[in-house]
């Protein structure tokens, strides 16, 4: 259902800032605004508090954020607290700022490697990435996991190329393990010829 609401309301968003030319405006401050809720996660839990009255709800959120964002977000706000939904503000943003991305082509990956790379390997992904992709930046995050032993993963949206040694092992145990050895027997199953 959050998924769903998410793309609802971002969608909506999203219409209202190409219709409106707004689209750089609106993506600077969506990505403002979600910091900001991500730093005080306090505010969520206020907007949340049952015991306050939604019209209460909807000034404290004018009061923070009236005039100081466009107002169609600030409408986008009100009206997630007016059906009970301010919880998904983070999603609805997330949402809203991939699809600017995709409409950008900004790519967004993530490579996980055996060890820390050099700013040179780096710049040898993101090269390879643009030469291979329709993308024409990508937003890249690095992370390290040494049990791959050696070679990385790289995922982009749902997309995982995995040219980890791990895998390449993993790929490799499984091969030799289906491999009937010893005798006439297993050379016929090989296709060998038995003299």
């Amino acid at each position: 259902m959050a998924k769903l609401v998410s793309k609802i309301y971002g969608d909506a968003l999203f219409q209202t800032a190409m219709e409106e030319g707004r689209l750089d405006e609106f993506f600077a401050q969506a990505k403002t605004v979600k910091e900001i809720l991500g730093e005080h996660g306090e505010l969520f839990k206020l907007i949340d508090e049952p015991k306050i009255d939604r019209e209460e709800k909807q000034k404290i959120l004018e009061t923070i954020f009236g005039g100081k964002i466009a107002d169609e977000l600030t409408g986008l706000f009100l009206l997630l607290v007016e059906k009970g939904r301010f919880k998904d503000t983070g999603r609805v943003l997330e949402y809203f700022l991939l699809r600017v991305k995709e409409e950008k082509k900004i790519g967004i990956a993530k490579v996980v490697s055996a060890m820390e790379l050099t700013d040179g390997q780096k710049t040898k992904i993101e090269k390879r990435l643009l030469e291979t992709t329709m993308y024409v930046s990508f937003e890249v995050e690095y992370l390290v996991n040494p049990s791959l032993i050696g070679g990385l993963t790289i995922q982009i949206g749902d997309r995982i190329v995995d040219g980890s040694i791990r895998t390449k092992l993993e790929k490799l145990a499984g091969v030799l393990r289906n491999i009937q050895v010893g005798g006439e027997e297993g050379k016929q199953k090989r296709g060998e010829m038995v003299p």
